[in-house]
């Protein structure tokens, strides 16, 4: 990779890690259901006037939606709400990795090796100790398990975007595929907003809300989705998933990191070594392989 293309990753990953801060911020004025529902709706329009469908059958974008839209973002904003810290969430969140790992085992048959196996119990190892300290006022074992499940909303997230690209065995252009599934996100996230609020409550936080609010809303749309998402692709097409994905590690230190910078968040010693134990696990899942290719190649 050249310097240019490991600044843009890193950026990517900063956005998406600093993320959990800026969602702390939007759940201050907005409830829930209503800040998902405006992400998402504010990602499908006004761009899906200028942007083409995707080349892949609508029962992959509706059900792409559904995981993301109510399945991960809205479990994700309701816990963090209330019930968990930004820098918990954006670490417990990347058990996504094993759910992901679990479904393409079961779907794709796909094998686990004893490298991915130990990754596994080494993340699982943090999440003990995550569990060995939960303390009730800034987290909660419902926020825990809301967080837990919208990671594995994120891995059937993965999946469907897996099963659409084999479908078709073509690249889905990721930017018109966030904004067309963008759209059938909006409906439930709506129907949960509108059971768990009211319409009068809605109305009255979006006319009460602060340019704060509207700012984390702003970058939700075009920070996370529009550069993230865009950014992300476009070097996975240049560049092997081996060389991209580890920089995905980072989201949770970079999270962790914003937590405790921009709202004081605490940083204890088991924090950090809940992190470290969760990020071996992943690095030992992701680099294992590509070592084990690079040492073939290099014994050829």
């Amino acid at each position: 990779m050249s310097p240019l293309h490991i600044v843009l990753a890193l950026l990517v990953v900063a956005v998406w890690g600093t993320n959990f801060v800026v969602i702390k911020i939007g759940l201050r004025d907005f409830p829930p259901f209503l800040f998902a529902t405006l992400r998402f709706a504010f990602s499908a329009f006004p761009f899906l006037l200028f942007i083409r469908r995707p080349d892949v059958a609508w029962k992959w974008l509706v059900l792409f939606g559904f995981f993301l839209g109510p399945g991960q973002f809205g479990l994700l904003f309701l816990a963090m709400r209330a019930d968990i810290s930004p820098g918990l969430a954006s670490l417990i969140i990347q058990t996504q990795v094993f759910f992901t790992i679990g479904l393409s085992v079961l779907i794709f048959k796909e094998r686990v090796n004893i490298g991915a196996l130990g990754g596994i119990l080494l993340a699982a190892a943090g999440l003990a100790v995550i569990a060995m300290h939960i303390d009730v006022v800034t987290v909660t074992p419902a926020g825990i398990a809301m967080i837990l499940m919208a990671a594995l909303f994120w891995a059937c997230a993965n999946i469907t975007v897996k099963r659409a690209a084999k479908e078709r065995a073509i690249k889905i252009d990721m930017l018109g595929f966030m904004v067309w599934s963008s759209v059938f996100a909006v409906p439930p996230l709506l129907v949960l907003s509108l059971a768990f609020d009211g319409a009068g409550s809605q109305l009255l936080a979006i006319g009460a809300a602060h340019w704060d609010a509207w700012l984390a809303l702003f970058w939700q749309v075009v920070g996370n989705t529009l550069f993230g998402y865009v950014a992300w692709n476009w070097l996975l097409t240049r560049h092997d998933a081996a060389t991209i994905t580890p920089y995905a590690m980072l989201v949770p230190v970079f999270g962790m990191g914003a937590a405790a910078l921009f709202l004081d968040e605490p940083l204890p010693g088991w924090k950090l070594a809940a992190a470290a134990l969760v990020m071996a696990g992943l690095a030992l899942i992701t680099l294992l392989p590509l070592v084990a290719n690079m040492s073939k190649r290099i014994a050829r």
